[in-house]
């Protein structure tokens, strides 16, 4: 801890005001989210992987549970991953037992993944793992400032999204 806010200003302040010359990564928001994602997942996959699930069909399978019966395309959308390599994850899910694929009865072109009941039951297994992770990376923090750091990163979220879209305009700050 101990950053300043003389520290986070001189980097995200103003543009005029920002010095950009050196970022310290201790002072990055996008190293620690990057940093805080990979060692959850590295967590997680040290969970999952006695149950011959890999962190790869753990989204695919987290989508699955919600929804069974999606196309590969919507797969790929929700996951934010690119179409061969959902196709790849499922092929290798089909050769696992975790998921079949069947054609869309009112529409032949499309393919439906479905779980099997393999993939399925590995739902009641495989959730606690997940909150048992998310409990011991948030150990420490109260009710409120969980709230607030969710809060928090669906707003950078948001400035990434409205960015990215074009629209260029930033969320409203959180008191």
């Amino acid at each position: 801890m101990g950053t300043t806010s003389d520290d986070l200003l001189a980097i995200y302040g103003t543009p005029a005001e920002t010095q950009t010359e050196h970022i310290c990564l201790d002072l990055s928001v996008g190293y620690q989210i990057r940093q805080t994602h990979r060692l959850l997942q590295r967590y997680l996959q040290t969970k999952i992987e006695p149950h011959g699930v890999t962190l790869g069909m753990w989204y695919f399978l987290r989508v699955l549970w919600d929804q069974d019966g999606v196309t590969q395309r919507e797969l790929s959308h929700r996951i934010g991953t690119m179409e061969p390599t959902t196709m790849s994850a499922i092929a290798s899910m089909e050769r696992t037992g975790l998921v079949t694929r069947k054609r869309d009865a009112a529409d032949r072109r499309r393919q439906l993944v479905f779980l099997t009941p393999k993939g399925r039951a590995l739902k009641s297994d495989l959730l606690p793992l997940a909150a048992s992770v998310i409990q011991q990376a948030t150990h420490g923090l109260t009710a409120r400032e969980l709230a607030l750091l969710l809060d928090l990163l669906k707003v950078i979220q948001g400035n990434l999204a409205a960015q990215i879209a074009g629209a260029g305009e930033p969320a409203e700050e959180i008191e």
